[in-house]
């Protein structure tokens, strides 16, 4: 039981667990970051690993995409700061690709655990490949768990982030498959009133209950 407790995750909803780091960047503390602005943190196992290195350099060349929408990246990994620029500086060297966003030194697991992002099963020394989404007011919105050995789909990240943001600008919900530009479909009436109006609307409906629109 204890050592469920120790690893249990925030949930979506909950406040972003706050916390000071020392990062590639400098000290941080999580909740100034966050601060208006939306932040994608994400963690990987380990430093100079194969996988880690495609992730971490998807997420740099996607600079100016999350610029754009006002959100920030923070990365995370069970290794010191001498790794982490060490790793850094690789990976320029080697490939052109700088990590700008700040990446936290967890050496000691402790932000590792408050996130949960240790799951025993897969490894007691390494993180999953865990993603938070938070939004400005420092909620949890979305949250992806990928194991060891599978990279996370970077394509998702940003269609679930601009979901969230448009569904937030327009109150509306996103369909299975939704992408930027395509119709969203409109909350369900909940009177009777409601319901007359939903029929005598010009929305694309395929039943009361399941209706869309263009933004």
């Amino acid at each position: 039981m204890e050592n469920l407790t120790m690893n249990l995750m925030p949930r979506i909803g909950d406040t972003a667990p706050d916390f000071e780091a020392v990062t590639t960047i400098g000290n941080l503390k999580f909740s100034d970051y966050n601060k208006g602005s939306w932040v994608i943190f994400f963690s990987h196992p380990a430093d100079f690993t194969p996988v880690c290195t495609t992730e971490m350099s998807g997420f740099a060349l996607e600079k100016e995409f999350f610029a754009n929408n006002n959100t920030k990246l923070m990365g995370l990994s069970i290794d010191s700061i001498h790794s982490h620029i060490a790793w850094v500086n690789a990976v320029q060297e080697k490939t052109g690709v700088l990590f700008e966003f700040p990446i936290v030194a967890d050496i000691s697991m402790q932000v590792s655990k408050l996130y949960g992002m240790l799951q025993p099963g897969e490894s007691e020394t390494a993180a999953v490949r865990a993603v938070f989404i938070i939004d400005p007011e420092g909620k949890v919105r979305l949250i992806m768990y990928y194991p060891l050995n599978v990279g996370r789909n970077m394509e998702e990240i940003k269609r679930a982030l601009l979901a969230l943001q448009t569904s937030d600008a327009n109150k509306c919900a996103m369909p299975l498959n939704w992408k930027s530009g395509d119709k969203v479909i409109v909350p369900a009436p909940k009177t009777i009133e409601g319901l007359a109006e939903r029929k005598k609307s010009d929305l694309e409906m395929v039943d009361w209950y399941l209706a869309k629109r263009s933004l």
